[in-house]
């Protein structure tokens, strides 16, 4: 195996506090130094007023003693001696949570500790993104006229392009929680006035996709508000979240209706952005010449339509009746109202 060694050995060293029987498994041994010495590292930068502990006579110790955080992550002192030692013993994901936090490390430092300890990481607690930096803004804005916007988990429109509100103008009529792509298009707008040609397919995979995203929010008060309103307010999204369909984001092509120029094929592609939970870019790219001829017709027309071919009415009409009847329906502030 190269000039890497792999050992198995079979366990002759005491319980540790976490709960260790069996065999150890196999570990290379450059990683347990590298353990041991990320441990010795992060215990000599605590110091025993941090953790609230008198600094005592005599210490030369820079940091915490091996025998202190053994008793502040309560395990035993043979054992984290040995850990810190790179010895192949066995911990559990709680003893490592519990060193962590003795030792204060932060993020980034307890994702190390566990991949060098090769315990999988229990997952966090996702918190739903709800605004994005100023970098991602700045992102958004190199991309155009490449429409492009930032969702959350929810589908809640975090930010968006020039390009993007060209194309999907309603996102700039109305503010949270109606600004949500799913309030949107079940119930703000009449059917006939989805901008996505193959509506009932396009529906059911965002309904699909929001229920993977539900997923790590279960029991959530927001999350539970949010999917009991849609409910009640769309018999046609309670029927899809009913049906329990399940689906991840990805790339594909969608064909979108605009009252102003057309018909335009588009690949939409998901990104993800680095320490925004859940939060990713989509960005909407020409699948052929005419898409993207008709895109940049699109941004040159200062002001767009909403609607179908039908009932469509220009933007700066539909912001008008909204101001004038306070209400974020498309149906109640434009030509679709009494169909």
């Amino acid at each position: 195996m190269g000039d890497v060694t792999v050992i198995a050995e079979r366990r002759t060293e005491p319980r540790a506090a976490g709960g260790v029987t069996g065999p150890a498994r196999p570990a290379a041994p450059r990683r347990r130094s590298e353990l041991a010495a990320f441990l010795r590292s992060r215990r000599a930068r605590v110091s025993p007023a941090d953790v609230g502990m008198p600094a005592g006579l005599r210490r030369r110790t820079p940091g915490l003693r091996r025998e202190e955080v053994a008793q502040l992550s309560g395990v035993g002192v043979t054992w984290y001696t040995w850990l810190e030692q790179g010895r192949p013993i066995n911990a559990s994901a709680q003893v490592l949570d519990a060193v962590a936090r003795t030792l204060r490390l932060d993020e980034a430092e307890r994702d190390h500790l566990y991949h060098l300890a090769e315990v999988p990481r229990p997952p966090a607690p996702e918190r739903l993104a709800e605004a994005v930096d100023p970098e991602v803004h700045r992102i958004l804005d190199a991309m155009d006229p490449m429409p492009a916007v930032v969702y959350n988990g929810r589908y809640d429109v975090l930010a968006a392009n020039a390009g993007y509100r060209a194309l999907f103008p309603m996102v700039d009529l109305v503010g949270q929680p109606e600004r949500n792509v799913l309030w949107q298009q079940f119930v703000a707008m009449p059917p006939c006035c989805c901008a996505l040609l193959d509506r009932e397919a396009e529906l059911s995979l965002m309904v699909a996709t929001l229920r993977g995203s539900y997923g790590r929010h279960v029991g959530e008060a927001a999350w539970e508000e949010f999917l009991a309103r849609m409910c009640e307010a769309s018999a046609e999204f309670s029927t899809l979240w009913r049906s329990g369909d399940v689906a991840p984001p990805g790339a594909r092509v969608k064909m979108v209706q605009h009252a102003s120029v057309g018909r335009l094929r588009l690949s939409s592609t998901s990104l993800q952005i680095s320490g925004a939970s859940e939060a990713r870019i989509v960005a909407y790219v020409p699948h052929d010449d005419e898409s993207e001829r008709l895109l940049g017709l699109l941004r040159t027309t200062d002001d767009p339509m909403i609607g179908c071919q039908e009932h469509a009415e220009p933007l700066s009409r539909v912001r008008e009746r909204m101001l004038r009847t306070g209400s974020s329906r498309c149906d109640d502030a434009g030509g679709a109202k009494g169909r």
